[in-house]
């Protein structure tokens, strides 16, 4: 018997059975990174982190109609952060970070 989806938050509940279509390319990737036994694992945290990326876009929009617009030098220093991160030599390894830039 499974229980109705709304009764769980992002990343909790029990795991369930969905069907998915991926891309064959995104498919290899993940089994390699991870193999076939990982593979819901890897894509159940992806989905994860992409809904806390929602949600956090979500706050900026509010906060940016109820405070104005981010000053540009303020996205400029977060933006210096962020390379600072993704350059660090603990994720240059060869594992590290293999995320595309941000346009």
């Amino acid at each position: 018997m499974s229980m109705p989806e709304q009764e769980f938050t992002p990343g909790t509940g029990p795991a369930a059975k969905v069907s998915v279509s991926l891309r064959a390319g995104n498919i290899r990737a993940v089994r390699e990174r991870v193999g076939a036994r990982g593979f819901s694992a890897y894509v159940d945290a992806a989905v994860e982190r992409q809904i806390e990326r929602d949600l956090l876009e979500e706050a900026l929009q509010a906060n940016e109609a109820a405070s104005g617009p981010i000053p540009q030098s303020m996205r400029d220093e977060a933006a210096e952060l962020f390379r600072g991160v993704k350059s660090a030599p603990e994720l240059q390894e060869e594992r590290g970070w293999h995320a595309h830039e941000a346009g």
